[in-house]
């Protein structure tokens, strides 16, 4: 029979971010491996943790959704610093005091600074018969080498598939900044802060993090749409949120995690 020191040792606290002291967590709410999700109060700020077993591997695609879910359930209501995923301590005593306690100032005034935000994510991908269009419309080039393949083998008009393949790529990269450009010029108003993230993907058009009062979601919504409307056709435009500002502030990984 294990002994009550080797049962707190296979055990851990999984802890997901900081939050506000008095922060209600939903009943139903669920974190990691399916832990019940709780909350670590010390003085004016706190943690939302779930135990886990320390024998349990950490990284599933399900782990980091957890992860994620949790945090931007709480982002819609309450001001939120999450930590890096896989940051696990040995008890709860530990998050008071290696956690919470040795940084209580600089997540106090972390949390201050985003009272009433929320970070959403505004996606665009083009849609690829209407922008291969738009370039074969606007660039000479491009329209003729279009031409020199359309009864060609692939082997016979590799060469002007390859150029016209580089030609539209860049066409692509150039139109994307643009597009970009005119997303954060429209979100200006709104946005606290902005981060241009890299694409993902050779026909997105524009992948921007904003941070945004979660009051004036609607606004936010309003300005998409309109943008939505004049690119009917061309970009599909997508917003995710209201999330944990994981773009713009994250909460150090506790050192001496269990």
């Amino acid at each position: 029979m294990a002994s009550s020191e080797q049962t707190k040792q296979a055990t851990g606290v999984y802890v997901y971010g900081i939050v506000p002291a008095g922060v209600e967590v939903a009943e139903d709410a669920t974190g990691v491996a399916d832990g019940t999700v709780e909350v670590v109060t010390h003085g004016d700020i706190a943690a939302l943790v779930s135990g886990l077993s320390v024998d349990r591997a950490l990284g599933a695609p399900g782990d980091l959704r957890a992860h994620a879910d949790l945090l931007d359930g709480v982002a819609g209501v309450a001001p939120v610093l999450p930590l890096r995923f896989g940051a696990v301590l040995s008890d709860a005593d530990a998050v008071q005091e290696e956690l919470l306690s040795a940084h209580a100032d600089e997540f106090g005034s972390a949390l201050e600074k985003l009272e009433g935000k929320a970070q959403y994510i505004v996606k665009g991908r083009y849609v690829e018969k209407a922008i291969l269009r738009e370039i074969l419309d606007e660039d000479d080039q491009a329209a003729a080498l279009r031409e020199e393949i359309r009864d060609k083998s692939e082997d016979a008009g590799r060469q002007a598939r390859m150029a016209l393949g580089e030609l539209v790529s860049n066409a692509i990269a150039a139109k994307r900044e643009r597009d970009t450009r005119r997303v954060v010029e429209a979100l200006d108003d709104l946005a606290a802060s902005v981060n241009v993230r890299e694409p993902t993907h050779e026909e997105e058009a524009v992948q921007v993090a904003i941070l945004a009062d979660v009051e004036r979601q609607d606004e936010l919504e309003q300005v998409l749409s309109e943008l939505a409307q004049d690119w009917d056709g061309r970009v599909e435009m997508k917003l995710l949120g209201p999330q944990a500002a994981y773009d713009f502030v994250v909460a150090p990984k506790p050192e001496g995690q269990g």
